[in-house]
């Protein structure tokens, strides 16, 4: 029997517009749809993504929901990606095709990646459509061009103290995650003089979405800071 294919799907930041027409499309052939959740009585927010796509296929598909904890444990985590690697290629094996939907790009600051490599060790095919990370929508949301000409951008998933270490070396830094530590990333910037606009975007492209200026101050898991140095008023 010829075994299934294992395919990463990014479903962009939030908005189910903002879903790529090959993404929607391989939603509407894919016989399992697996959506990891953070906790068990949390849903999937990837799956909310898709779930008009999936209410409106002309043909039925199995859904797996293995659970992903936000936990620091690296060991516990890998038990976690292990238990959810089994569970897709029991799925493969008798030729079913997997889909593993993910929140922005599956190559970003994604989960994906762990299993994906477990998946790909073994032997099994893999494919990859990409998303609209949640850098890029922000972006959009603020209205505010990430970089222009010879400008870097540096991407920093959480606020430690790297940051400092790199910070003259960029020109725009996306933060991820910014609320958890807000007061110390304004400190970290106030230590670099050069002009700034910072932005902010909470639930970006949700029906819920705020944009501002300066920093995050409430507790929204979904929150990136945007930094532009010498930025155009």
């Amino acid at each position: 029997m010829k075994k299934g294919k294992f395919i990463g799907i990014g479903v962009g930041p939030g908005d189910p517009d903002l879903l790529t027409v090959k993404a929607v499309n391989m939603l509407n052939e894919v016989d399992v749809i697996c959506a990891p959740k953070s906790a068990e009585s949390k849903p999937s927010l990837a799956f909310s993504i898709v779930q008009n796509v999936l209410d409106n296929r002309s043909t039925n598909y199995e859904t797996l929901e293995p659970l992903f904890p936000m936990i620091e444990d690296k060991y516990e985590l890998q038990m976690y990606w292990n238990d959810a690697a089994e569970s897709i290629i029991e799925k493969l094996d008798v030729g079913l095709d997997v889909a593993f939907i993910t929140l922005g790009d599956p190559t970003v600051f994604s989960t994906f990646s762990y299993v994906f490599k477990i998946i790909k060790e073994r032997g099994y095919e893999v494919s990859i459509i990409p998303g609209i990370t949640s850098f890029t929508g922000c972006a959009a949301s603020a209205k505010l061009p990430l970089a222009e000409k010879d400008e870097i951008i540096v991407i920093v998933p959480k606020v430690d103290e790297r940051l400092e270490q790199i910070l003259e070396h960029g020109d725009t830094f996306v933060i991820m995650k910014t609320s958890r530590h807000s007061d110390l990333l304004e400190n970290t910037l106030n230590k670099d003089k050069r002009d700034k606009k910072v932005v902010s975007v909470q639930n970006c492209s949700m029906d819920d979405e705020v944009v501002f200026n300066g920093f995050s101050k409430n507790k929204k898991y979904l929150s990136t800071t945007i930094v532009k140095f010498n930025a155009e008023k």
